[in-house]
């Protein structure tokens, strides 16, 4: 396979190509974790695979068939409910373990954390489900935080981060836009533990199926899981995932996975955070030459917006804006693109139109 044949197949197997996931659920299932710190683009990301729409994805999570939490690495993701579990089990100690230094900077020693996820879960009890302000007022209210402190905001965030990693709090399966938590326990399905290799091979798997072609270092960057760990699943897993040669770089690819037989749509805007753009190193989208940015990286700490890809080259990027209550679509584009290929993207950004809240 070339680069053109990787950067296709991963299309299709995201099913942004071929044919569509039967549903919201079904299509975050098969990417098994989507990056979500902006939830109405992740939701439209959603939706195109699907060809549904904002208010189908977010009646999944009001049914509580995905949940809005902190999983794989310390940012938001959507996941199925029933993989909630077990993930958290797999990769949450290295992630908490990680922001350590970050903890002693917010004053959260290991006694104040653990008083409030004790007032936390004595707000939630009940399917009292609650937003963020709410808990926020209980933790001060308790007295384990502080509201006049400097850091009082940033330690709430903390302390309900700290409870999703430990499988204690998730989203709410609530209607409405506004975040709200809810006990684990209570709206998530109890589900059997898994030992670590045979969870580890799992995460391996749907990686793979999901994502690929990927390479061991892209799964590293995307879950906290270490190279061995990934070559130790890989062995593990003979037979259901394959390596591919490209330029010289070994990938990995499930066979039974989605492969396209032609590419149906020519140009796609993606949020910066999707997981067809954020999730490669080895061989990652390549720019036009003629690309608005030249070589300037990304600031992925923006949000509301994304990258053109047309012609399976990053040809510029894009920015939603309201205007009069409707949502607009800008673009900066390279100049050099044919007529064809910005009709192709004038027709991408249309469809995402539909879908964005």
């Amino acid at each position: 396979m070339d680069r053109d044949g990787v950067l296709a197949a991963r299309l299709a197997t995201q099913r942004l190509n071929g044919p569509p996931a039967s549903g919201p659920a079904s299509a975050v299932a098969e990417l098994l974790c989507v990056q979500a710190q902006d939830a109405p683009l992740a939701r439209a990301m959603i939706a195109l695979r699907c060809g549904g729409t904002d208010a189908g994805v977010r009646a999944a999570v009001a049914r509580g068939e995905l949940v809005r939490t902190h999983v794989l690495r310390p940012t938001w993701h959507y996941l199925a409910a029933e993989d909630l579990c077990w993930l958290l089990a797999l990769t949450s100690e290295k992630v908490e373990s990680g922001m350590a230094s970050r903890h002693r900077q917010l004053s959260l020693t290991a006694a104040r954390v653990d008083a409030g996820l004790s007032v936390v879960a004595d707000a939630l009890a009940g399917l009292r489900f609650a937003p963020r302000p709410t808990l926020g007022a209980a933790l001060a209210g308790a007295g384990v935080l502080d509201r006049d402190d400097p850091l009082f905001g940033q330690q709430v965030g903390h302390v309900l981060l700290l409870g999703e990693l430990r499988a204690l709090i998730c989203s709410a399966p609530v209607e409405g836009t506004e975040h709200h938590y809810a006990l684990v326990e209570e709206v998530v399905p109890a589900s059997r533990p898994r030992e670590h290799r045979e969870a580890l091979a799992e995460l391996v798997r749907r990686f793979v199926a999901g994502h690929g072609p990927v390479s061991p270092s892209d799964l590293v960057r995307w879950a906290r899981v270490t190279l061995g760990e990934v070559r130790t699943a890989l062995r593990d897993l003979d037979g259901q995932v394959a390596p591919l040669v490209v330029d010289g770089q070994v990938l990995w690819h499930a066979p039974d996975a989605v492969l396209p037989a032609s590419r149906a749509q020519r140009a796609w805007l993606v949020s910066t955070f999707d997981e067809v753009f954020l999730s490669y190193r080895t061989v990652p989208w390549p720019r036009s030459a003629g690309h608005p940015a030249g070589e300037d990286p990304y600031r992925f700490a923006e949000a509301g917006g994304g990258v053109v890809l047309c012609d399976l080259e990053d040809v510029g990027a894009w920015k939603r804006t309201r205007r009069g209550g409707r949502v607009r679509i800008d673009l900066e584009l390279d100049t050099t693109l044919s007529p064809s290929a910005l009709q192709a993207i004038d027709d991408a950004a249309a469809t995402l139109a539909t879908v964005i809240a």
